[in-house]
């Protein structure tokens, strides 16, 4: 992203982090006059021992010098997680990864990868890049959600089949849920790689294309890992219950893996049984 959108990304945070946070949570008397939720900027300004004048000016996203500490007392002030913070440093440092090629990533899938996908039969399990496109993905996964061999390579891109697709609306009973969960990991990867453009590019296509993907991007966190528990009505199987648990997956390419585990105490596994049989 430009040095631009990268400011106005990180204004778009700290607005949305600072309205998230209720004055006595850090210790602040609620008051009877405050006319926006969370805190007003002075009182994050107070909290962080910066002057309101300089924090305004951040949160307007101007372009002034900004220091680690500086932004470490931001972080505290914020109560931001390690995934915000990182992404918070990210757009106020400009300290994202370098961008390296995405190629055709499921060549780069290796045999243990794969021996992995096939061993979690009972828990569908979806492979996708740093731009959330399913590189790889098992019978579980095709059988729950849709068969991706159906779809092109070029349209398997997580985010945008969940707002595109009405088998993930139809499919999943907390359907905004299901896409925080993503949207949470794409925010993490869209501050690591803060030097692709690809990625606003994306957000202008889903902003456009579809009316709810802008409240749900504007309220999503930012998280690399996110649990999320979702309820799915599925067509055949009826109710199943699933908790997501996404895992970085170690080596050169940047690639994560999505498991959906049945819920401990439900039917689910048993459903997910018979549906594969």
């Amino acid at each position: 992203m430009n040095s631009q959108e990268r400011l106005q990304a990180l204004s778009a945070f700290l607005k949305a982090r600072r309205a998230q946070i209720s004055p006595d949570t850090v210790g602040l008397p609620a008051g009877i006059r405050r006319r926006t939720p969370g805190l007003r900027r002075e009182e994050v300004a107070q909290l962080a021992g910066v002057s309101t004048t300089w924090y305004t000016w951040l949160e307007q996203g101007r372009d002034i010098q900004v220091s680690v500490s500086v932004l470490e007392s931001i972080s505290r002030a914020l109560q931001l997680t390690m995934d915000e913070r990182n992404y918070l440093f990210a757009l106020a440092l400009e300290t994202g990864t370098s961008v390296p090629p995405l190629e055709d990533t499921s060549l780069r899938i290796s045999p243990s990868l794969q021996k992995i996908l096939k061993e979690l039969k009972y828990c569908p399990t979806i492979i996708s890049d740093r731009r959330c496109h399913i590189v790889g993905w098992n019978e579980a996964a095709r059988r729950v959600f849709l068969n991706f061999d159906e779809i092109p390579a070029e349209g398997r891109n997580m985010i945008r089949l969940l707002f595109a697709r009405q088998e993930f609306r139809r499919l999943a009973v907390n359907w905004e849920d299901f896409v925080s969960g993503f949207l949470a990991i794409f925010r993490a990867y869209y501050g690591k790689y803060v030097g692709d453009e690809w990625y606003n590019l994306f957000l202008a296509e889903m902003k456009e294309a579809h009316p709810d993907f802008s409240r749900l991007w504007e309220d999503s966190k930012v998280s690399s890992s996110p649990e999320v528990t979702l309820e799915f009505r599925h067509a055949k199987a009826g109710r199943m219950l699933f908790e997501l648990t996404s895992l970085q997956v170690q080596g050169e390419t940047d690639l994560r893996c999505s498991v959906y585990t049945p819920k401990l105490e439900s039917t689910t596994e048993l459903k997910l049984l018979q549906l594969m049989s």
